[in-house]
């Protein structure tokens, strides 16, 4: 965990909504909640590039993209270290090289999604990343947590609200997935990896 041994003067509680500053030579790791990490373009449209979550890091560092913006998407602490307080830490060197590790085979991922021909099969992989990296057991399978909506679902597969409204109809009338009396994504069926 990223949590033990750092300095409780590094944490910060944030609320759902709320905008992380980004800081030249500063890492944030979350430590307990959810961050979504994305960018405008040009032309005003809003990319989702990822989704943080405990014990992960991102920041300014990380990444290389204009316009790069952080959103709590739940109440969320985090963790501000300095590129020098990791550096003078073997142990939290090590830990952020394994949660960077991490956070590369999650972007990976994204972006062999878009190299899928039909939408249905983008969106249906996009899920079942998202459940089997923080989804939570419960009777009917894996219950993810995440409120995304179908635009920032739709900006992170390069498609449109309306597909992924549709898309994800047809995967609720397959039973494929269900919602929870919260209105929560439940995964029933996952593949093994």
């Amino acid at each position: 965990m990223l949590q033990s041994g750092v300095s409780k003067k590094n944490q910060v509680h944030l609320t759902a909504g709320s905008s992380i500053p980004l800081l030249r030579n500063s890492l944030w790791i979350v430590a307990n909640g959810m961050v979504k990490l994305g960018a405008v373009t040009e032309q005003g449209d809003e990319l989702l590039l990822g989704l943080v979550g405990p014990n992960e890091p991102f920041g300014e560092p990380l990444s290389m993209v204009e316009a790069y913006e952080a959103i709590t998407l739940t109440d969320c602490d985090l963790i501000c270290l300095t590129l020098e307080e990791i550096a003078q830490s073997s142990d939290l060197s090590m830990l952020m090289v394994n949660a960077v590790a991490a956070r590369v085979r999650q972007t990976e991922f994204m972006l062999s999604l878009l190299g899928l021909r039909r939408v249905e099969d983008r969106v249906r992989a996009f899920l079942e990343l998202m459940a089997q990296d923080y989804g939570q057991p419960c009777d009917q399978g894996l219950r993810v947590g995440l409120r995304l909506t179908h635009q920032e679902i739709a900006s992170a597969l390069s498609t449109t609200r309306v597909t992924v409204t549709r898309v994800v109809g047809q995967l609720r009338d397959q039973g494929w997935l269900t919602l929870d009396a919260q209105r929560h994504l439940v995964i029933t069926h996952l593949p093994q990896r």
